[in-house]
């Protein structure tokens, strides 16, 4: 009985094979097909399964990450989308929030909204801020606005009134009367998709959800038929953004929840390797071939959030994106892996990414028609990257290609010789991605200078040290199958479901039995979806938490229960609680009387089990590993020297490699600078200790 975890990226899409109880695994790379990302999947499943020596029969699970979704809001190449909204509310997602996210600069920028104001119908109806109805909804011009809808091509509709999470009624009806008045048409209420308050956020992430409903399913029944087709009668599932998985029939009705859902895994495995080696507090580094993602760890878990944004359209800034709440692992993205593209700017000063040359046509080494140069051209120039064994020898790199590329564009241009503009590239997307992590770990008041990183993804170890050392990390750790860590990251999600939902309520109006009858409400949801993936009752863990803030104020922050206890228990307990997390982020408590805001459940599945080591042949210390010798560059000489180069799996727990030392497996290469040293564990993860 196997499983299967499949992330598709911008560049590679990964795959990693375990038995169900951790006894064997497997993995394979290969490159995205973005045309259709399935066909990538189909053939690297039929791949992996035929290298292992088993039969799709017996693959009991797969597991699969994407980041389609986000991709389709990016490129705006989701449905036509129409808009169900409450009379007079129709510009609200114009207006927005009515907030600049920099006072100073004319030149701010906004995404415009998915749904265009011409595809916006409004009717009458009128909820209250109590959940009364104040009118009831014209169902007359609703069944108009579905005939309208017909005529103006639309394929999804979102229905996002007024004050319905207090009363969804109203949504419900007029999805009633859509569906049966053009049937063809997706619809999703706000109610259902994000039924928690403040208008313009709930209505953004309903909309992005329509948007992508009908490419999302008919990207999954693609994948469900291609693998029926080669003989698979397991269970596909989902990866969301919050590190659970979805059952098919959930992702494909809130496709909204998957927007970073291949970046989660990985920080999900992240936070695995930290707490088998006792390490709790860790930073995530993961860097492919298109982007770098950073999650902290902190306690043994990934740090969650409710809300994030998509598609920031003004110099990345915080502010300029779409704002969506779902449930996401808190992570920095920024526009930096292999792909990226290097080029002089305006200023005459070298630039590296956001533009990345992606799967096609690549990089120039890739010898698929791609001239400009990238950060996988200077690693190869530099000597980090053996042009006869990426990818384990399976796809070979043109290094003269790669040398012209980077002379032409960077080299002439800067008068730099091609050696020093390689490192250029190198150096600079070492120093973008510190820095981004830098603020992104400060925002939170997260010390990353006493904990260690887990470093992955095909170009994360190629570059994992000289970022930690920027940042002064002092530990790194290099997990086996780092390439392709996200894919397994997917093999140890368990299957999770989140309820979040909006009542206001101040404490002192609420008591023990209303307190626990509304969490069991929303246990009872939650749980549902995994009970009826066939999850017994006793294997559920939930996790309660309210977001609560203190009488006037504008924002609340969230407050996670005791484990232990009934919810009726807890409630006595609220006041502390609240004071504990308020004083723990802010540094004082105050006075005055709390109120509840949201209400959020969590609903977790049994967390499965996977293989330790790579399955290779460990033969024993450094010296039996060497494979040889390779000219690379070594900044601590400036200059190009021999450096030793071992094979990963050959090195066998207690072995130590000292730097400089290059570190070869399959799907990627960890580059040892000099002065520092490696250590294999018995787990056969690289621990690299720094240089002061």
């Amino acid at each position: 009985m196997y499983r299967i975890g499949v992330d598709i990226g911008g560049t590679f899409t990964d795959f990693a094979l375990s038995n169900a109880t951790g006894g064997r695994m497997a993995i394979h790379k290969r490159l995205t097909t973005p045309s259709d990302p399935s066909e990538a999947v189909l053939a690297g499943v039929a791949t992996l399964v035929a290298d292992s020596g088993i039969g799709i029969g017996d693959i009991v699970d797969i597991v699969h990450g994407t980041t389609l979704v986000t991709n389709a809001v990016i490129e705006r190449r989701g449905a036509v989308t129409g808009m169900l909204v409450t009379a007079g509310f129709g510009d609200i997602m114009d207006m927005g929030p009515e907030r600049r996210y920099d006072l100073f600069d004319l030149r701010i920028k906004y995404p415009p909204p998915l749904v265009p104001r011409r595809l916006r119908i409004e009717v009458d109806e009128r909820v209250r801020y109590d959940g009364s109805i104040e009118r009831p909804l014209d169902e007359a011009s609703v069944r108009a606005a579905a005939l309208k809808f017909r005529e103006l091509g639309v394929e999804a509709v979102a229905i996002c009134f007024l004050h319905s999470y207090l009363n969804p009624e109203p949504e419900l009806r007029a999805a009633e009367i859509l569906r049966a008045a053009a049937p063809e048409l997706v619809v999703s209420t706000s109610a259902d998709v994000f039924p928690n308050m403040r208008e313009f956020e709930r209505w953004t992430t309903t909309t992005l959800n329509a948007f992508t409903q009908p490419m999302f399913d008919r990207y999954v029944k693609r994948l469900e038929d291609g693998l029926a087709g080669a003989g698979f009668t397991g269970r596909l599932y989902i990866m969301g953004s919050s590190g659970g998985t979805l059952t098919t029939d959930a992702a494909r009705r809130y496709p909204v929840r998957a927007l970073e859902s291949g970046p989660a895994a990985g920080a999900l495995m992240s936070a695995h390797h930290g707490r088998s080696l006792k390490l709790p507090n860790l930073l995530s580094f993961d860097m492919g071939g298109t982007t770098a993602k950073g999650a902290l760890v902190k306690d043994g878990q990934a740090i969650k959030k409710y809300f994030m944004e998509v598609a920031r359209v003004h110099e990345f800034r915080q502010g300029s994106g779409l704002p969506v709440r779902i449930p996401v692992i808190d992570m920095i993205e920024i526009g930096a892996g292999g792909g990226s593209i290097a080029e002089v700017d305006a200023r005459g000063l070298l630039r590296v990414g956001p533009r990345s040359a992606g799967a096609m046509p690549g990089p120039a080494c890739y010898s698929q028609g791609g001239t400009r140069p990238t950060l996988t051209d200077a690693n190869l120039v530099l000597g980090y990257l053996d042009a006869n064994f990426f990818l384990g020898g399976k796809m070979k790199l043109d290094k003269a290609a790669a040398e012209t590329a980077i002379a032409e564009n960077v080299g002439k241009p800067l008068n730099l010789e091609t050696l020093r503009a390689a490192w250029g590239i190198h150096d600079i997307i070492c120093e973008d991605v510190a820095r981004a992590f830098r603020i992104h770990a400060t925002e939170r008041g997260f010390d990353y200078r006493n904990s260690s990183m887990v470093a992955f993804g095909g170009s994360g170890p190629l570059h994992a040290l000289s970022v930690a050392r920027k940042l002064k990390i002092p530990r790194v750790i290099l997990p086996v199958g780092a390439g392709v860590m996200s894919a397994l990251g997917l093999l140890v999600s368990p299957l999770a479901f989140e309820v979040a939902r909006s009542r206001r309520i101040h404490v002192a109006d609420i008591d023990a039995s209303d307190f626990a009858s509304t969490f069991a409400a929303l246990e009872s949801e939650a749980s549902g979806y995994l009970k009826r993936a066939g999850v017994a009752d006793a294997d559920i863990k939930i996790v309660r938490h309210l977001d609560m803030r203190y009488q006037g104020q504008g924002h609340e922050i969230e407050v996670t229960l005791p484990a232990s206890g009934t919810a009726a228990g807890l409630f006595d307990h609220l006041g502390e609680l609240y004071g504990s997390a308020y004083e723990k982020t802010y540094g004082l408590r105050l006075d005055e009387p709390t109120e509840i805001v949201n209400w959020k459940v969590e609903a977790v599945g049994p967390t499965p089990s996977i293989a330790e080591g790579h399955g290779g042949k460990a033969a024993g210390g450094a010296d039996r590993a060497l494979k040889g010798t390779r000219k690379a560059y070594d900044p601590a000489r400036g200059d190009v020297t021999d450096w030793p180069v071992y094979d990963r799996y050959a090195l066998a727990p207690g072995a130590v490699v000292k730097g400089p030392a290059l570190i070869e497996e399959h799907e990627s290469t960890c580059v040892i600078g000099s002065g520092d040293a490696v250590t294999v564990d018995a787990h056969f993860n690289l621990i690299a200790e720094l240089s002061a």
